[in-house]
């Protein structure tokens, strides 16, 4: 997770395609190593409980999503006053 969200890559994104194939390459495969050390049973129990979350085609638990779109809101509205001065 450290490495999809830092801003610093093993190759800069401004060189053109090594730039991003390093995240092509490397982000699957981190996410592939995270998995294989998730234990088992957890990752089954999870894996059990998300099926639930889209019963009759519709999300259960959507007020979850609530604080994400709160924090973008206010993101954008600090952004769009910066801006605006």
């Amino acid at each position: 997770m450290a490495y999809a969200l830092s801003p610093i890559d093993l190759v800069p994104d401004f060189i053109p395609v090594l730039g991003y194939l390093d995240d092509i390459i490397l982000l699957p495969l981190l996410v592939a190593l995270t998995i294989r050390f998730i234990p088992t049973e957890i990752l089954e129990k999870h894996r059990k409980a998300a099926q639930d979350l889209w019963k009759d085609g519709k999300p259960q638990k959507w007020y979850y999503t609530l604080p994400i779109i709160l924090f973008w809101a206010i993101l954008v509205l600090l952004i769009v006053k910066w801006w605006l001065g």
